[in-house]
C-alpha cells in the first residue's frame, strides 16, 4: 500500500466484452473486487469514482454477429443492456458504465491516436503478410484464424491466443490454419499497418514496474516481468475490419484502430461522459497527481493495464499511470474452465433468476482466485448460504433484535445502569484507550493477549464486564483489521474479518446469557442488548461492501437512515443512544427479519443437474 497521500481514487473495472452473456467468472475477476473496494473507500470518506463499460468493437463482436447473422450493433445493444441490467441488480455500484459504441468514445480514442501519431517514432507503418480468405475476400484478424497450437497442439487454438495453455500466438504462427467462418485454408497476401513501438518504452515500464514491486501482487509482477524479460516488440495498431473506431488517417482509410488499443481508452471517454452528465471536471481523474488509479482486471489481461496502457498515457504525456493492478487469477466452475463454447458456465442473469445476489456475492468474495486459480462450487455456494450468513450473520441479527423487543420493546437499554450520567464521558474516554492501545501495538500484535489489554480492561472494570469489554474492543477494532485488508487489496481477508465480527457477537451473546441475566442481574442484561444493537449497527456498515442488500435491510431494521455519519470509522463508535426506539423505517412496531433464507440440498442439485446436462464434452 502507498503511502503517498492522495486527493481522490479511481477505479476502473475491465470493460467487458458485450458479444455473450457475463458468468461469475467475470464477476470474480474484476467487477466484484472492485465493487468492494469502490464502496469501501466511499464509507471511507474518500472521494471515489467507479469507471466501467462495455467494450463493444472488435472482432469477438464481429464473430458473433457473423454466426447469428445479424448486424454487429443488434449484438453490443442487446448484450450491453444485459450487462448493464446484471451488474445493477447484482448492486455492483459504477458511478458509469459506459460503451465504446458511443460518439464521445470514437472521438476520444481517435485524439488520442493522433497525439501519438504525431510524436515521432512513435508509430511507424509496415507492410507485412497477413492470412487472407479468398472464398470470403477478406483479411482475417486474429480471432478469425483456428489452427493448431505450436506450443501444446491444441487443435482449435485461436489466432490471439490458445484457450488450452493459454499462450498468445500470432496466427501466421499456427499449424493448418483455417479460416473460423468458413474453415477454408487462407492465404497469404500483403497489407499496410501502423505499429505500435512498445520496445521503446522497455527502460520506461522496467522502472514502472520495480518502483511498484513492494506494493503489486506476485502473479501480477511475474506476468508483466516475464514479458519484459522476453523484450517488449513492435505491436500492430491498426487492423482491416468492418467494424470498429476508424483510423483517422487519410492513407489508412477504411481500416481500424486496434481494439488492445481503444478499449483501454473508454476508462477515459466514460469519465468525459460521466463528468458531462454531473457538471464535473474530467480530467481531475486522469491528470492530476492527487488522484490515485487502481485498475482492477482479470488474469488475462494484466500486460495491456501494467504495459500497454501505462506506455500509452505515458507516450501521451499529462496522463496519471495506474497504481495498482490487483489482478486476480481465474475462477474455475466445479474443478473445470468455464467456457461458453462447451455451455459449462453459470450466467449472471441466470443465476439471478434463481438466487438472490448477496449470497453470490459473498461466497465468490470468499473464494476470490487472489494469488492461484479458484473454484466455484454449487455445494460450497450453500455451505457458505446456510452456515456462515444464514447461521452466523443472520442468526445475530434475529436472536438480538427478537430479544431487544421482546425484553425492551424495541427500546435501547441504558449502556451504564449504574452512572448514565458518566455515559458519554466513559464512551469517550474508552475509544481513546482503545484506539492508542490498537496503534500501539501495531498489524500484527495480538492485544487481547497482552498486558496492555488487561491494563485497560482493569481501567474500566467497574462498568463492563471481562465479555463487555471484549466484544467493544472487537468492536473498535474491527473497521481499522477490515479497513488494512482492503486497503492491501486482501478481499478475503476483509470478509472473514467481517464475519468474525458477527462470530464474536455471536459468542458474546452466549456468553452474557441475556435471558438468565433479564431475571437475575437485570443490569447487566439491559448492557448485553446495548452492545448488541451497537453491533447490529456497525455489521450494517462493514457488511456494506460485501452485503449491500443485506446492509440495507439491517438499516431498516433498525429504523436508520443512512447517512454520511454512518461511515466506516463510525462502525466502532457507539452511536446508538439509550432510549433510541428501534423500530423498522416508517413503522413504530419491531419487525426481526430472516435475513437469509437456507438452501436444501434438492434446490442445489437442480442447479448441479442443469449444468451437467447443458455440458458439452471437450
Amino acid at each position: 500500500m502507498t503511502e503517498k497521500p492522495y486527493i481522490r481514487t479511481l477505479i476502473t473495472a475491465a470493460l467487458p466484452y458485450v458479444n455473450g452473456h457475463l458468468h461469475l467468472g467475470h464477476l470474480a475477476g474484476a467487477y466484484l473486487p472492485a465493487d468492494i473496494y469502490a464502496r469501501y473507500c466511499r464509507l471511507a470518506g474518500k472521494e471515489t469514482l467507479f469507471i466501467c463499460g462495455s467494450d463493444e468493437n472488435g472482432v469477438a463482436i464481429t464473430i458473433s454477429a457473423e454466426t447469428e447473422g445479424v448486424p454487429p450493433k443488434t449484438i453490443i445493444d442487446r448484450y450491453h443492456a444485459l450487462a448493464r441490467d446484471s451488474f445493477a441488480k447484482l448492486g455492483i455500484a459504477f458511478d458509469s458504465y459506459g460503451r465504446t459504441s458511443s460518439e464521445i468514445h470514437h472521438k476520444t480514442a481517435q485524439d488520442f491516436f493522433l497525439a501519438i501519431y504525431n510524436k515521432q517514432g512513435m508509430l511507424i507503418p509496415k507492410t507485412e503478410p497477413q492470412l487472407f480468405c479468398e472464398k470470403d475476400t477478406m483479411f482475417l484478424p486474429d480471432r478469425y484464424v483456428e489452427g493448431t497450437c505450436p506450443v501444446c497442439g491444441n487443435e482449435n487454438a485461436r489466432g490471439d491466443q490458445c484457450e488450452k495453455c493459454g499462450t498468445f500466438l500470432d496466427p501466421l504462427k499456427l499449424i493448418a490454419p483455417r479460416c473460423k467462418m468458413c474453415g477454408t485454408t487462407p492465404v497469404l497476401r500483403e497489407s499496410k499497418h501502423l505499429y505500435y513501438r512498445l520496445g521503446n518504452f522497455q527502460h520506461f515500464l522496467e522502472m514502472y514496474i520495480e518502483s511498484h514491486a513492494r506494493e503489486w501482487k506476485e502473479n501480477v509482477l511475474q506476468q508483466t516481468r516475464s514479458w519484459l524479460k522476453a523484450g517488449l516488440e513492435d505491436r500492430a495498431v491498426t487492423r482491416d475490419l468492418d467494424w470498429g473506431v476508424e483510423v483517422p488517417l487519410k492513407e489508412f482509410e477504411g481500416k481500424k484502430i486496434y481494439v488492445w488499443f481503444e478499449a483501454v481508452l473508454g476508462y477515459i471517454s466514460n469519465t468525459k461522459e460521466w463528468a458531462a452528465q454531473n457538471a464535473a471536471d474530467w480530467k481531475i481523474w486522469w491528470q492530476d497527481e492527487g488522484t490515485r488509479y487502481i485498475a482492477f482486471i482479470g488474469k488475462d489481461n494484466i500486460v495491456f493495464h501494467t504495459l500497454m496502457f501505462p506506455s500509452m498515457l505515458h507516450a501521451h504525456g499529462g496522463y496519471i499511470l495506474p497504481e495498482n493492478v490487483p489482478a486476480n487469477e481465474f475462477l474455475n466452475l466445479e474443478g473445470q474452465k468455464f467456457s461458453k463454447s462447451r455451455h459449462w458456465s453459470v450466467d449472471i442473469d441466470e443465476y439471478l433468476l434463481d438466487f438472490p445476489p448477496d449470497p453470490l456475492r459473498y461466497t465468490l468474495a470468499m473464494n476470490f482466485p487472489e494469488t492461484r486459480d479458484s473454484d466455484f462450487y454449487w455445494k460450497d455456494f450453500q455451505a457458505r448460504n446456510n452456515n456462515e450468513l444464514a447461521d452466523i450473520l443472520g442468526n445475530f441479527v434475529n436472536r438480538a433484535s427478537t430479544f431487544a423487543w421482546k425484553n425492551f420493546g424495541g427500546i435501547t437499554p441504558e449502556l451504564l445502569p449504574a452512572a448514565p450520567e458518566k455515559r458519554e464521558a466513559v464512551c469517550a474516554l474508552l475509544a481513546e484507550d482503545l484506539d492508542l492501545a490498537y496503534n500501539a501495538l501495531g498489524a500484527d500484535g495480538d492485544f487481547e493477549r497482552s498486558l496492555a489489554y488487561e491494563d485497560v480492561r482493569k481501567k474500566y472494570a467497574m462498568y463492563f464486564t471481562a465479555n463487555e469489554f471484549l466484544m467493544l474492543w472487537r468492536l473498535r477494532a474491527a473497521p481499522k483489521d477490515i479497513a488494512r485488508c482492503y486497503d492491501d487489496f486482501r478481499f478475503r481477508d476483509g470478509v472473514a474479518e467481517t464475519l468474525n465480527l458477527a462470530r464474536s457477537a455471536n459468542k458474546f451473546f452466549n456468553d452474557s446469557a441475556p435471558w438468565k441475566s433479564a431475571k437475575e442481574q437485570p443490569d447487566r442484561c439491559a448492557v448485553t442488548v446495548n452492545i448488541s444493537i451497537q453491533t447490529l449497527r456497525s455489521l450494517a456498515i462493514l457488511c456494506e461492501p460485501i452485503l449491500p442488500f443485506t446492509s440495507e435491510k439491517i438499516f431498516r431494521m433498525l429504523g436508520i437512515e443512512k447517512t454520511a455519519l454512518d461511515s466506516w470509522s463510525s462502525a466502532g463508535d457507539l452511536r446508538i443512544p439509550s432510549g433510541y426506539h428501534i423500530a423498522a423505517l416508517g413503522t413504530s412496531t419491531g419487525a426481526p427479519v430472516v435475513l437469509f433464507e437456507k438452501y436444501n440440498d434438492e434446490r442445489i442439485q437442480i442447479q448441479i443437474d442443469k449444468l451437467k446436462k447443458l455440458a458439452q464434452p471437450e
